[in-house]
């Protein structure tokens, strides 16, 4: 097996997704962009979508990375504006999407057209969260992006499966499709319960770091491969097991926390820019075997389907969020401050992506020695979906945050509560220093306790800094001085280490240990800004 072509793509998609991460460009955008051309480039090997691959081993953890950066408490608190897209808008979408499909197109059998609803009826969570957090959406509205699509995955498979049911000639019904639906989800649910907290009783009790992170690597998979094994929901079980072990992280140790976040980090980002640029590379088969649908025709299909799933979206966002209002006084109390304008973002952030595809790909070639009927249209308007909801609304979604002038994170109000809280945390550990000290086991000598306070008071002043006066040379706080000098400490003395390895005085291992050691203090020293 070849595995240049493998190293080439994910290479490529990273150097591309470097590119724009230094850009005003969304990587999405930019990685499918490349994807389109390269397709067509001469030597360019070719790169089937294989939903054997995607579903269980793409998805799994790019699901658990976005699901354990959520909160717990906000998708609890906004239950009601997700529940309604993740499982409202896609059952509905898949029923009026594939309606409308079927009218459109002559000669597309219902049941062909309901599976085209179900295929292309989710938004997905990565080109969701990223275009989110690139455009900087208050952090409701992202919220409820990301709990949509951490979930309407789940409720799109089983969609599929019913209409493809249907489709083949297997038989379903109503009955069947909302027993096989509620035993998914049940299932699924039922699945990432059972497993969450024996899961997180080894993530707690391994003494390792580097055990933790192989655990953490798997645990994805797992829960995923577990919930397919008894026919439940393997998206569920994910996000499910997820959002458990997220909002417990605190009780892991610093080490496992620290290198966890640095390898999902990795690893999403690996994942997320190949399976865009994986998107744009998928052109040439959708092409082939077109036929009689080819040319003119099936673009005036394509730009019909798009123009129907856009419109579908602010056919139930609307209503969705307003009814709701209308009909019960509690949720107007809670929710007074909502305009059009929140509504009208969220219609437009229904971005599909990889899932549909994958979906797609899934479709049967032959049923009982018969060709699955429009089978390579449905790959095609899928396709041309997901390009056209990436492309026009992932480019516009920026203006149009613009252009409505909706309001972004408060990062004054954000930071204020941190010196608060990091106030409130210093105290209690103050107490608890005076305590220790007390007592005559803990006997330190004055310079030692004295940097004890240093250290704590440094910490509670740096986030008050940050709402203070700034540097009028540099522009910087005094917690930002402090961090630059440090590093240049570090520096300054990780140069002398290299220089006693490099003259014989001191080994390799004593200089890796030296270097980690000064690794430690510039962490402690500096934090990174982070996205």
């Amino acid at each position: 097996m070849d595995a240049l072509p493998l190293v080439a793509l994910v290479a490529g998609s990273a150097i591309v997704a470097g590119v724009a991460r230094r850009t005003a460009f969304p990587a999405p955008l930019l990685l499918v962009a490349v994807g389109l051309v390269a397709a067509y480039v001469p030597g360019v090997p070719e790169y089937a979508l294989d939903p054997g691959i995607v579903l269980p081993l793409v998805l799994p953890p790019l699901l658990y990375t976005a699901a354990v950066d959520s909160s717990y408490l906000d998708l609890r608190a906004n239950l009601r504006p997700v529940a309604l897209l993740s499982v409202g808008y896609v059952l509905f979408a898949t029923l009026a999407v594939g309606w409308l499909a079927y009218l459109l197109v002559p000669d597309l059998p219902l049941t062909a057209a309901l599976v085209l609803g179900a295929v292309i009826a989710p938004p997905d969570a990565v080109a969701a969260t990223a275009i989110a957090r690139k455009v900087g959406l208050p952090s409701r509205i992202t919220t409820i992006l990301q709990g949509e699509s951490l979930v309407n995955d789940a409720t799109a498979i089983t969609a599929y499966k019913v209409a493809l049911a249907a489709a083949v000639g297997e038989g379903a019904s109503w009955a069947g499709g909302i027993e096989e639906f509620a035993l998914a989800a049940v299932g699924g649910v039922g699945v990432g319960l059972l497993l969450m907290v024996p899961l997180h009783w080894l993530r707690t009790h391994l003494k390792e770091a580097l055990l933790q992170n192989t655990l953490s690597l798997l645990i994805p998979f797992v829960a995923y491969a577990a919930a397919e094994h008894v026919h439940a929901s393997g998206v569920l079980a994910v996000v499910v097991v997820a959002l458990y072990l997220g909002h417990r992280s605190w009780q892991v140790d610093f080490a496992t926390r620290l290198q966890e976040e640095a390898v999902w980090k990795m690893v999403s980002f690996i994942l997320e820019s190949a399976v865009f640029a994986l998107i744009g590379l998928q052109l040439p088969f959708v092409l082939k075997g077109l036929g009689e649908y080819e040319g003119w025709v099936a673009g005036w299909y394509a730009v019909a389907v798009f123009v129907v799933v856009v419109v579908v979206r602010f056919v139930w966002v609307f209503p969705a969020t307003f009814l709701p209002r209308i009909l019960f006084q509690h949720i107007r109390d809670r929710e007074s401050d909502t305009d059009w304008r929140a509504p009208l973002i969220v219609g437009w952030a229904g971005m599909r992506g990889v899932v549909s595809l994958a979906i797609a790909f899934s479709i049967p070639l032959m049923v009982d020695g018969e060709p699955f009927p429009a089978r390579n249209l449905v790959l095609f308007l899928t396709f041309t979906t997901v390009i056209g909801t990436l492309v026009v609304q992932g480019l516009t979604l920026p203006h149009l945050v613009r252009l409505l002038k909706i309001p972004g994170r408060d990062t004054h109000a954000e930071t204020l509560a941190e010196a608060q809280a990091q106030s409130e945390a210093s105290r209690a550990a103050e107490e608890r220093l005076d305590v220790l000290l007390a007592d005559e086991g803990n006997a330190l000598p004055q310079p030692l306790a004295d940097r004890l306070r240093t250290v704590l008071e440094r910490r509670r002043n740096a986030v008050w800094e940050r709402l203070g006066a700034v540097n009028e040379v540099t522009g910087e706080s005094a917690d930002d001085t402090y961090r630059r000098l440090a590093r240049e400490m570090i520096a300054a003395e990780r140069g002398v280490f290299v220089e006693l390895r490099d003259r014989r005085r001191i080994d390799d291992e004593m200089l890796r240990t030296l270097l980690r050691r000064l690794d430690l203090e510039e962490a402690a020293a500096y934090r990174e800004a982070t996205e």
